[in-house]
């Protein structure tokens, strides 16, 4: 690995952001970079589950891309999310990022079939073939695609050079700590749920990258310091802080990037609404998502005083 400290903090899940139209927004994506960039993380992982990959097309996929990197190329990391349903549009979006200059790619397993071992190797090795030099990311999320990374997967894709790390989105913590013994110590582990970034930073994670560090990204920054300042107790109270806005933002009948959305809005980022079939924000929904931002607010006035708070 070229440098193992780029990967090491807050890298947020970046957010799809769409023209009200529901095009995609090449200016509100360069918004938000800005805008977190201004918060203090680490980088930004492009084209996940937040930035609802799967609902749309590659060339959309890479004109985020491109936005992002007008802004963050060569400041902060950016890893780049490639998959997809047919592996030659896979293989499209990994070529395009490795020429927009991306620190690593990354995928999921192939959804829907299920598919053996063997076969899930190939399709990332094939990804991983089409930005030879690049650094390659395993995204294990077994709950949405429905297979879960094994140790011995983990052992044949080590086979591979490029590959460096897991972002690991599965709930079992035992989970992280599996994947450094097998990859050793230059091996990058991502905590992928957000609810346990302390738990999987104790075990072993090197950072995270997740869904709900955008909207407050002041916080998990926070967290981030306590942590490499070894006052564990404080930071105990903010993660479960955390998981209470977390829970608030999950409550609502609209989608939990929907209100997301909306909370960044309050906070002066527009970046339009969530694709639809992710459930739009209702008028039922409003007094939770305020009570949200006002949350959050708090919080970082709290927790992370010398941050500054966008309000529209």
């Amino acid at each position: 690995m070229k440098d193992k400290r780029k990967y090491m903090g807050i890298i947020p899940a970046f957010y799809a952001c769409y023209e009200d139209d529901g095009s995609v927004s090449p200016e509100r994506t360069r918004n938000l970079t800005r805008f977190l960039m201004d918060k203090g993380v680490k980088g930004v992982y492009v084209g996940g589950s937040s930035g609802e990959c799967i609902y749309q097309c590659p060339e959309e996929r890479m004109r985020i891309l491109e936005s992002v990197m007008e802004v963050a190329g060569g400041k902060i990391t950016v890893i780049a999310h490639v998959a997809a349903n047919s592996i030659e549009d896979s293989r499209r979006l990994a070529a395009h990022a490795r020429e927009m200059g991306v620190d690593a790619i990354a995928a999921i397993p192939p959804i829907y079939f299920k598919l053996p071992e063997y076969a899930i190797a190939q399709y990332w090795n094939a990804i991983s073939g089409a930005a030879p030099g690049v650094e390659f990311i395993i995204y294990n999320i077994p709950q949405l695609a429905g297979v879960a990374l094994t140790p011995s997967l983990l052992r044949e894709m080590l086979k591979n050079p490029n590959v460096v790390g897991v972002k690991n989105s599965s709930m079992p913590v035992l989970d992280i700590q599996n994947w450094k013994m097998i990859g050793g110590e230059d091996f990058i582990v991502f905590n992928g749920p957000d609810e346990q970034y302390l738990g999987g930073r104790v075990m072993g994670a090197e950072g995270g990258i997740g869904g709900t560090y955008g909207v407050m990204p002041e916080l998990y920054v926070r967290l981030e310091e306590l942590i490499r300042a070894g006052d564990l107790a404080q930071a105990l109270k903010l993660q479960m802080r955390l998981n209470e806005l977390i829970a608030g933002l999950c409550s609502c009948h609209g989608n939990m990037y929907a209100v997301i959305k909306e909370v960044l809005k309050a906070r002066g980022v527009c970046v339009g609404q969530a694709r639809l079939p992710l459930a739009h924000v209702t008028e039922q929904d409003r007094a939770t998502v305020d009570k949200c931002t006002a949350d959050i607010k708090r919080s970082i006035e709290e927790f992370a005083p010398a941050s500054a708070f966008v309000w529209r």
